[in-house]
């Protein structure tokens, strides 16, 4: 049997991997005969390519997970959707209930003035919930006071004594 066509079996087209990680000797120096400017080459070019594999190997995982979360959020986007569709049904079947006591017209329209409240609601619930929203306060008054902390702006002050920027 087959698996193409589903979301989540078939072909690994997009299976992130690490294609390779790019180490590789550089101590060619036979102990003790390497300068001190030499090691500290050796050493940053050694801390160089530890950093990058080890961020291509955080954006391989990375590139997993997000494809299984894209998937899950769009099977939770489709249940949403089949759940909202299916609403219009309980409200049908809510009016045709109250259609056994009530006239037909009466029993639709009570549903109707039903569901223009609960919409109500949602639209007010909604409406705190955005007023509540506020600036960034902290990362306006940090932005600014930029100009103080760059040396050579307007609003900088200068630095008499001798240091980082002399």
């Amino acid at each position: 049997m087959s698996n193409d066509g589903l979301f989540t079996d078939g072909s690994n087209q997009f299976a992130p991997r690490a294609n390779a990680i790019p180490l590789s000797d550089v101590d060619t120096a036979k102990t003790g005969e390497a300068s001190i400017g030499q090691l500290v080459s050796n050493a940053t070019e050694q801390i160089s390519s530890l950093v990058r594999s080890e961020m291509e190997l955080a954006k391989t995982e990375l590139a997993a997970s997000a494809k299984k979360g894209g998937i899950g959020a769009g099977f939770f986007g489709v249940a949403g959707i089949v759940a909202g569709f299916s609403s219009f049904f309980f409200f049908f079947f809510l009016a045709e209930l109250l259609a056994k006591w009530l006239d037909r017209w009466a029993a639709f329209l009570i549903v109707f003035l039903i569901m223009l409240v609960i919409a109500g609601a949602a639209a007010l619930i909604g409406l705190k919930n955005v007023k509540k929203v506020k600036a960034p306060e902290k990362t306006i008054a940090s932005a600014k006071q930029l100009p103080e902390v760059i040396p050579g702006s307007r609003g900088s002050k200068e630095l008499n004594s001798k240091g980082l920027y002399t």
